[in-house]
C-alpha cells in the first residue's frame, strides 16, 4: 500500500491532490507541531513539523478555488485547529518588493509597495524582515487569508511572502562560503529567480506559462548579471519532472543545470520519500523563515 493511500482515510473528503502523513503525527495535539502553509490563487500546500524531533511528519496539497482557505479549513481535520506551536502562511504572487533594511520604516509599507504594485481593496500590505540579509520584504496578501490566519491562529500565526521562505531556505542551504549562483523555482504560472553571492543580488517573480518563458527569463537574468550559461551552475527546485519540457529545454541552453535538494538540518518522515527531493522547497523552507 502506498503512503498516500495508507493515510487517506485519516482525512474527511477534502479532494486532496496529495496527502502524506507519518503514523506518529497526532493532529489532536497541535502544540507539538509547527504548521506551514503556502497559498496560491488555486491551491494550498501544507506541511507539519514535529517540534521536539525537528521532523516533517505531514505533507498535503489541496485545490483552493477562489483562494477560499476558510472553506477548506472547515472541511479539513486539522487546518482550522488552534493551539499550534507556530503557524506560518506564505502567499505567492508578484506583489512584493525588497528594500534595504536601513531604508525601511514601519508604517511605510503601502508607499513602498505602490512603486511596484497598486494595492487593491481586497488586499492587505505587510512586511517581513530578513536580518541576515539586511532586507525587508514588503508584500500584498489577500485580506481574507490574512483575516483567517489572525482569527484562527492569533499570535502564533505569521504571514509572509513565498520569496521570504525561499530566501530563508537558500541562505540556510548554502552556507557562508557558497559561490555566486542562480536559483530557479518554477510554480503555477510563475517563475521565481534568485541570484545569491555574498549578498542577495537579484530576486524577482515572472509570469510563465511555457518552457520557453522559463528559458527566456533565465537567460535574460544570467546575461544581465554577468553569469555564463556555459560555465555557471543553475539550481532548480519547484514543479517540474526530470523529463519535463522545462528541464529539457533548460539543459539545451544552460550547460550546468541541476535539481536542488530539500533543506538540510531537519528530518523528513519516510512517508515523504514518494516525493522528489526538489519539490516543495519553499514550503519546507518556512521552517527557517
Amino acid at each position: 500500500m502506498s503512503a498516500s493511500s495508507a493515510s487517506a482515510s485519516a482525512v474527511p473528503a477534502a479532494n486532496a491532490q496529495l496527502r502524506l502523513r507519518d503514523e506518529t503525527f497526532d493532529p489532536t495535539n497541535p502544540g507539538a507541531y509547527n504548521l506551514y502553509l503556502l497559498a496560491s490563487p488555486t491551491r494550498l500546500q501544507l506541511a507539519a513539523a514535529d517540534v521536539e524531533r525537528n521532523k516533517f511528519v505531514a505533507l498535503e496539497e489541496h485545490p483552493l478555488p477562489s483562494g477560499n482557505l476558510p472553506a477548506l479549513a472547515a472541511q479539513h481535520d486539522f487546518l482550522g485547529l488552534r493551539g499550534w506551536n507556530a503557524v506560518r502562511l506564505a502567499v505567492t504572487g508578484r506583489a512584493f518588493t525588497l528594500l534595504p533594511a536601513p531604508l525601511f520604516r514601519a508604517g511605510d509599507e503601502e508607499a513602498a509597495l505602490r512603486l511596484h504594485h497598486l494595492p487593491m481593496p481586497a488586499e492587505t500590505v505587510r512586511h517581513t524582515a530578513h536580518p541576515g540579509l539586511e532586507l525587508v520584504n514588503v508584500f500584498a496578501a489577500d485580506v481574507t487569508l490574512a483575516n483567517w490566519l489572525s482569527a484562527t491562529h492569533g499570535a502564533s500565526g505569521r504571514l509572509l511572502h513565498h520569496t521570504s521562505a525561499l530566501l530563508a531556505g537558500l541562505v540556510h542551504q548554502r552556507g557562508a562560503a557558497a559561490p555566486r549562483r542562480l536559483y530557479l523555482n518554477p510554480g503555477p504560472q510563475e517563475l521565481t529567480l534568485v541570484v545569491l553571492g555574498q549578498h542577495l543580488e537579484y530576486c524577482n517573480v515572472f509570469p510563465c506559462s511555457t518552457a520557453e518563458d522559463v528559458v527566456y527569463y533565465t537567460i535574460l537574468v544570467m546575461q544581465e548579471l554577468g553569469l555564463n550559461p556555459d560555465d555557471d551552475e543553475v539550481t532548480v527546485w519547484g514543479e517540474l519532472m526530470p523529463d519535463s519540457a522545462i528541464f529539457s529545454l533548460l539543459r539545451t541552453y544552460v550547460r550546468n543545470v541541476r535539481f536542488g535538494v530539500r533543506p538540510g538540518n531537519v528530518q523528513y518522515s519516510y512517508r515523504l520519500n514518494d516525493v522528489f527531493e526538489y519539490r516543495y522547497f519553499d514550503l519546507f523552507s518556512l521552517h527557517f523563515a
